[in-house]
């Protein structure tokens, strides 16, 4: 039964977490000295505790449907690892110089692209692609392209203001003490930003491209996975937290000789903050769907209001709310509307049953969900993101 009210709270409860994700893992690397490694084991450990431990005790404290099962089992733990190497694609883009206010927008809008492309290749639906569309992958372009150009100059002392904000909000006095010595640090960095050295723009925008590629993937792989288990919620959602802690803490661990920056209390505390955040984002899409909401309004209203969140946020930590580019607002809205239509009026398929999931000798098939209706009751991860539906 649809209940209009919660499927709404739950749906804003997504696009406010996900709208602040880039906001905190951007927070926790300036406090580890821009490090690029450090932040992403935050972010695992934020799943591993949320998707393990969390879904872990719930499994064994209730009767979950489903079962256990090898296919499903290597589908859910690929999910999870595109997950994680998207979150990677994020935080690398962040410590190439990027800024929260073009990165998040940019990934919230190229990765419903690439998921509707990749369930409608599963799915075998690209016959049924129509002109609106393509007109929404083409509107995403010209957005994308629009906000690169007119991005918001950072001024001078943007991150030490950023900071003394966040630590305002959230009352850690630790962090006024960072900031003094590290704005002049900040200084310097500002004036080797990104836009000054062509190499390293091309770096943010590969590590974008890295995210949306491997967010854009996540629900279709999951939601195999899912099949594989008999529809099971908490099984994948289980292999994704382990995935997770294998690629963003396991393997970091052993690569940190390699990385820069240092470890800093207020530098973990953001970085975890992240990664709950993403973990919330997820929560809120499994509790609309639980409530009856559908990806067809679902999606639309997450994808389009999360950047919304992530641009207002970060503008009013820098105090450039006064400041906003009209041509930015206008390219950011333009790609929101095209990531929409591309949401909306994705290939559905209409022929032929769609292939049933695994089940027991014993049960009766369960059946599966056509490809419009990918998401539903879907365990994701925003960082990462579940477009379409999607997500950390």
């Amino acid at each position: 039964m649809l209940k209009l009210p919660f499927v709404l709270l739950y749906t804003a409860m997504t696009f406010l977490a996900w709208g602040v994700y880039g906001i905190l893992l951007h927070q926790g690397q300036e406090d580890m000295g821009h490090s690029y490694l450090k932040p992403f084991v935050g972010v695992g450990i934020a799943y591993f505790l949320i998707a393990v431990l969390g879904a872990g005790a719930m499994l064994g404290g209730r009767k979950e449907k489903g079962f256990w099962s090898f296919t499903g089992t290597l589908l859910s733990l690929a999910a999870g690892s595109v997950g994680a190497l998207g979150a990677l694609g994020v935080i690398l883009a962040l410590a190439f110089g990027g800024s929260p206010i073009y990165v998040m927008p940019l990934v919230f809008g190229g990765a419903p692209v690439v998921n509707t492309l990749v369930t409608s290749w599963i799915g075998n639906t690209f016959n049924k692609i129509t002109p609106l569309f393509v007109i929404g992958m083409v509107l995403v372009g010209v957005g994308m392209a629009g906000v690169l150009a007119y991005k918001p100059k950072s001024p001078k002392k943007t991150e030490a203001t950023t900071s003394l904000k966040i630590e305002s909000i959230a009352g850690q006095s630790e962090l006024l003490l960072a900031d003094a010595s590290n704005a002049k640090a900040s200084d310097e960095d500002g004036k080797k930003s990104s836009d000054e050295k062509p190499g390293g723009f091309v770096s943010i925008l590969l590590s974008i491209a890295l995210a949306i590629f491997c967010w854009g993937a996540y629900g279709p792989v999951l939601h195999l996975g899912q099949m594989k288990m008999g529809g099971s919620r908490l099984r994948p959602f289980c292999c994704v937290g382990l995935a997770y802690f294998a690629i963003a803490v396991a393997a970091p661990l052993a690569l940190l000789s390699f990385d820069q920056g240092e470890w800093t209390v207020p530098g973990m505390f953001w970085s975890i903050a992240a990664g709950t955040a993403g973990a919330i984002g997820a929560l809120g899409i499994i509790l609309a769907f639980n409530s009856g909401g559908k990806p067809v309004f679902v999606m639309p209203l997450v994808f389009g209001f999360a950047p919304v969140i992530n641009t207002l946020t970060t503008m009013w930590l820098q105090s450039q709310l006064d400041k906003i580019n009209p041509v930015f607002i206008g390219a950011l809205a333009t790609g929101i509307c095209g990531a929409v239509m591309v949401l909306v009026f994705a290939p559905k398929a209409t022929h032929g049953p769609s292939p049933k999931a695994e089940t027991f000798p014993d049960n009766p098939p369960a059946i599966e969900p056509s490809s419009a209706q990918l998401y539903d009751n879907l365990p994701s991860a925003p960082s990462a993101f579940k477009p379409n539906e999607p997500s950390t």
